[in-house]
């Protein structure tokens, strides 16, 4: 049974179904990937229809670390853009070099402080706490020593950040 409009918000993706296998790939490939995050029912046509096929999926619900999420299977003609991304708090190195080179890979591609694009077009901010809480740190000094560091990054480095905050 469908989840679909049972909660107050849902986050909808678009995805061109056929790029890398469209809304139902880039959930299974979530799931597999990121916590609290599971693949739902999936929508396919009835019929065919211009561009497609009896059994395409339509609309893919999902839940994306923990939001309700349903992943739209449109047309090439829309484009994700740097207007929205999905932030991943890390806690170690490790984990934010896994999620990091997952991302980015099959046609994934790298930005800066922290960002990347997945192969779908989505955008993504790999955040290890150790950033968060150095931007907040009550030392005007150790935050823009944290700032200035991450601004030299590509994927963040914690153990860089953490010697900046410290002024070492």
């Amino acid at each position: 049974m469908s989840q679909w409009g049972k909660a107050k918000g849902t986050l909808c993706l678009w995805y061109d179904k056929n790029e890398h296998g469209g809304a139902e790939a880039a959930a299974q490939f979530y799931a597999g990937l990121l916590p609290d995050t599971a693949v739902g029912h999936v929508m396919r046509s009835p019929g065919d229809y211009p561009g497609g096929k009896a059994g395409d999926a339509l609309v893919v619900e999902f839940t994306l670390l923990g939001f309700p999420c349903i992943g739209l299977n449109g047309g090439g003609h829309t484009q994700h853009t740097d207007a929205f991304s999905i932030q991943v708090t890390t806690e170690t190195q490790e984990e934010t070099d896994r999620y990091w080179d997952a991302l980015i890979s099959d046609g994934g591609r790298v930005m800066a402080c922290g960002w990347c694009v997945d192969r779908w077009g989505v955008r993504w901010q790999i955040t290890p706490r150790a950033l968060i809480e150095g931007m907040g740190d009550p030392d005007p000094a150790a935050r823009g020593r944290v700032f200035a560091a991450m601004q030299t990054m590509v994927k963040v480095d914690i153990a860089a950040i953490e010697a900046a905050r410290k002024g070492v």
